[in-house]
This record gives structure tokens, C-alpha cells and sequence, in this order.
């Protein structure tokens, strides 16, 4: 028997399907209020949060994606054809999605140091915390009775992300959430058993 605070954890679902309609400017405040009390390296706050709500934001995001996926398609050997399907499949879920949030890390934020190993581990704890803020995201929309995915798109295609959305230099996309109130109930996925991935010692 788990208590009821660990069932609403478990509860939470990707979303993939949203219902049409605005989300509150109210519950999205509250939603990255509660996001930037995830931990970070050094208290550092690295995350950052691009919030788009508008067409026009979403199309220039769609124009530069694409664009990227589609030259990567034809390196890639894909036909025309699975290659515009995929372009279009990515275009109407970024236009279906009532709230797509950016999460980008602040390089600013990187603790300087004198070698590479070590810079390249403060970058990584920076992107770490950025996850974890996005984690915290996750379940403060569902705690307002929203639904959200957790999308990579921007690993793909960082400066076309970044020049979409007019970002600064410094700002590196890392991953894109979208949001809505749900129109799916998607069946409880597979997990492995603790017994399979945990050890004690």
C-alpha cells in the first residue's frame, strides 16, 4: 500500500494528445514558480525558461526545426516522402501543443575551471540541474491538472532553436516540454523491477 502522496508521483503520464484551449496565465506562473525550486550544482539556477504561447513563436520554431530535420533526412538516406511525413507530423505537434516551454541552460552559469575534465563535469551538472527543473515542471503541471511530454528536438538542432526563438548565445536548448489540459488517458507503461536496477550495499 503506497500512500497517497507517492500515488499522485506515480500518476503523472506523458501527454501527447491535448484538448484545445488556452492555459492560464495564472496556473503557468505557478507551474515555473514551483519549477525553480528543483536542486542545482552549486545553487546555481542554470535553467531557463522559454515560454511560447503565440503562432508566430511556434511557426518560427516549425520554419527552423524542419529545415534542420530535413537536411539531416537527406544525409541520412530517407526518402522524400517518409522524410516530408516526419516534417509534417513535427509540425502539427508543435502547432497542437496549447504551450510549448524551452528549456535551455544558462552557460554563464558554468563554474570556471583550469582543465577541460573539469569544465566539462560543471556542464554536465549544469544540464543535470536543467533536467531536474524540468522534472519539477512536469509535476507542477500535473498538479494543476495539466499534461505534458518531455521532447529532445533541440539536442538535434541547438542553433537553428536558438535562432527561432531569438535567444542569446549563452542560452543552450536542451530539451522542449509541451503542455495542455489532456485529451488521453494513457495506460500505465512498463517499468523494471526495483529488483532489476537497484542494489544495496
Amino acid at each position: 500500500m503506497i500512500n497517497s502522496h507517492h500515488a499522485f508521483l506515480r500518476s503523472r503520464r506523458s501527454i501527447r494528445h491535448f484538448r484545445h484551449g488556452p492555459i492560464p496565465a495564472e496556473a503557468l506562473d505557478r507551474i515555473l514558480n514551483t519549477a525553480i525550486y528543483a536542486p542545482s550544482a552549486h545553487n546555481n539556477q542554470p535553467w531557463r525558461f522559454v515560454v511560447l504561447v503565440t503562432s508566430a513563436a511556434k511557426s518560427h520554431l516549425i520554419e527552423k526545426l524542419t529545415g534542420k530535420f530535413h537536411d539531416d533526412m537527406a544525409l541520412d538516406g530517407v526518402a522524400d516522402c517518409e522524410s516530408q511525413e516526419r516534417i509534417d507530423r513535427t509540425a502539427r505537434r508543435i502547432n497542437e501543443a496549447p504551450v510549448i516551454i524551452v528549456l535551455c541552460q544558462d552557460l554563464t552559469q558554468v563554474n570556471p575551471q583550469p582543465d577541460k575534465l573539469r569544465r566539462d563535469a560543471e556542464i554536465l551538472m549544469g544540464t543535470q540541474s536543467v533536467a531536474l527543473a524540468g522534472l519539477q515542471l512536469l509535476l507542477a503541471a500535473h498538479a494543476e491538472g495539466l499534461g505534458g511530454t518531455w521532447i529532445c528536438w533541440p539536442l538535434f538542432a541547438p542553433e537553428e532553436t536558438r535562432q527561432s526563438l531569438d535567444l542569446p548565445s549563452e542560452w543552450e536548448p536542451q530539451a522542449m516540454i509541451f503542455l495542455g489540459y489532456p485529451a488521453e488517458e494513457p495506460e500505465i507503461p512498463g517499468r523494471n523491477s526495483l529488483e532489476s536496477i537497484a542494489v544495496y550495499k
